[in-house]
């Protein structure tokens, strides 16, 4: 299992942006997915989490309601669409996965990152004027 995440950058406070989570060598779908960010200093911390099939999506309290999570089946990709940047979303971007066959509730994922057990590279995005 193999995830790639990109897209992240430099950003002004207030702009957008969207980071992508790739996989490689096997198909997203059925697969929950989860959006982590570490910040330096800061332990590891879960941004927004997709169930399988996109019906269920779950937000950490910092980023409800300016970012989006989505995913896009047919191009094998999941994102995170993020507004409203702040200095404080600064920080490198991880997209994760469990085992196919294991189910659990989005917030559980995002609430607990050492439950992940795939990772991608992350993505950095810096939020400063």
């Amino acid at each position: 299992v193999q995830l790639q995440a990109s897209g992240g950058g430099l950003i002004q406070p207030g702009g957008s942006l969207r980071l992508s989570c790739a996989a490689f060598g096997f198909n997203l779908y059925g697969w929950q997915i989860g959006w982590f960010r570490q910040a330096p200093g800061k332990e590891r911390e879960g941004v927004a989490c997709i169930s399988g099939d996109g019906g269920v999506k779950y937000y950490a309290d910092s980023v409800k309601g300016r970012f989006t999570i989505s995913r896009d089946n047919a191009k094998n990709l999941v994102y995170l669409q993020m507004s409203r940047l702040t200095a404080e979303d600064s920080a490198v971007y991880y997209c994760a996965t469990i085992p196919r066959t294991v189910i659990r509730p989005e917030s559980a994922m995002c609430n607990n990152y050492r439950s992940m057990r795939w990772w991608g590279e992350g993505t950095q995005v810096t939020v400063s004027s």
